[in-house]
């Protein structure tokens, strides 16, 4: 049986057609480099204002930020129409434009980073400790390596 990923992104009216393709081969990529079965998941582009709301609801810290993630933790039947859903990524595009602007590098390459970063933390790698950063930077310069980014380097938003 075939590997396959499904990714929905919303919020989609605030970037160009040609970033949603790289958004989605991001997080294709990012998913097949990890080897994870099929699966599906959603991301969501968006505002400071509505990241801010979020960051505040599930993490009680009341200013924006450049992403977050929601593992779904749910179980749904592993069929082709149906594949296990991994869960949500919100992604603040002014955030990142900012953080791009910051960085010297291009909004694209930043969504990009961001969407793999995203992935990650779905996947459960976090960067709480030195040794689980090093673990998760180095996964997101390998995914970035293959998608041509190797000069995007990971920062703490």
């Amino acid at each position: 049986m075939e590997t396959t990923y499904s990714v929905d992104i919303l919020g989609y009216d605030r970037v160009e057609d040609d970033l949603l393709v790289l958004l989605e081969k991001a997080v294709k990529v990012s998913l097949k480099m990890l080897a994870v079965p099929s699966t599906s998941l959603s991301l969501l582009l968006t505002d400071n204002e509505r990241m801010r709301q979020l960051n505040f609801d599930f993490r009680q810290v009341d200013s924006p930020t450049d992403v977050l993630s929601f593992p779904a933790n749910i179980e749904l039947p592993d069929v082709a129409d149906h594949p296990h859903y991994l869960g949500d990524i919100a992604i603040s595009v002014p955030y990142a434009l900012n953080q791009a602007q910051m960085s010297g590098h291009t909004l694209a390459a930043e969504l990009q980073l961001l969407a793999i970063h995203g992935v990650l933390h779905l996947l459960g790698y976090d960067h709480l400790d030195q040794d689980e950063k090093n673990k998760m930077w180095s996964l997101q310069e390998m995914i970035l390596g293959k998608l041509g980014l190797s000069n995007i380097a990971p920062t703490e938003g």
